[in-house]
């Protein structure tokens, strides 16, 4: 296995301590840039570069032709990590196998589903300059049923995890969505099978050290003081609605 010359461009939201955990489960050395998303450095000139989407996180990394490779793209850099790095199967399974396929399944259904859903969940829940009834409930209507599809996964799993007898990179995906999902307005009490597998993966010590990368994790803290909520929805607000005029103003 070839040395790893990481950098990771990320900042605390459940995209950007993904990779995080997942570099503390496979115990790979990495160096770490905090992008400041309320000032847009995410649409600098410089990291446009290594994503040309604007969007948290990204890495580096020295590939084995010796030339510098960029990523982007949570589950890609997921993928990338785990069959560059992990060939003692950690956190994956070895390809070609069922299991290989059936994380794959997750990892999409996460990256495709959840987060996207949940994303807009909370867009419209606590960014959007005015509530809209019909898109806070179709987002979080939308939320709670992909959480019913995991709680009801996870009551047929013997080993508490998505797939396998393993936590994985489907896992690693998902969590720090499920961690958040109060910000939401999801109530995890409604699924204990996910609300275990979240406790579950907490206790992993790699999970607590990555989760606070760039900065500390506090959003469990955080949904537990109202006011705070509030005040740093608002706070996020405002710079959400400023990157967004700014996009338009660029047509990006």
């Amino acid at each position: 296995m070839s040395q790893p010359n990481i950098t990771l461009y990320t900042t605390q939201t459940p995209n950007g301590i993904k990779i995080s955990i997942a570099l503390e489960e496979l115990g790979l050395p990495y160096k770490v840039e905090k992008i400041d998303i309320s000032k847009n450095t995410q649409k600098e000139d410089w990291f446009l570069e290594i994503n040309p989407n604007g969007r948290i996180p990204a890495l580096t990394d020295t590939f084995s032709d010796g030339q510098t490779i960029r990523l982007f793209e949570s589950g890609s850099i997921l993928q990338y990590l785990v069959e560059r790095y992990d060939p003692d199967h950690k956190i994956s399974y070895p390809a070609g196998t069922r299991e290989y396929y059936e994380t794959n399944n997750w990892l999409f259904f996460q990256n495709a589903g959840v987060g996207p859903m949940q994303g807009q969940a909370n867009h419209f829940g606590r960014y959007a300059p005015e509530r809209i009834e019909y898109g806070v409930n179709r987002y979080v209507n939308e939320t709670r049923r992909l959480y019913r599809v995991l709680d009801d996964h996870l009551a047929k799993s013997k080993s508490g995890y998505l797939v396998g007898d393993r936590a994985t990179i489907a896992d690693i995906s998902h969590w720090g969505w499920v961690a958040a999902a109060g910000w939401a307005g999801i109530d995890i009490e409604e699924f204990p099978n996910l609300k275990a597998w979240e406790e579950r993966m907490a206790a992993r010590p790699a999970l607590e050290k990555g989760r606070h990368v760039p900065s500390p994790h506090t959003i469990k803290e955080l949904l537990k003081d109202k006011a705070a909520m509030e005040k740093s929805a608002a706070q996020a607000r405002e710079w959400v609605q400023a990157g967004m005029k700014q996009d338009a103003k660029n047509k990006i």
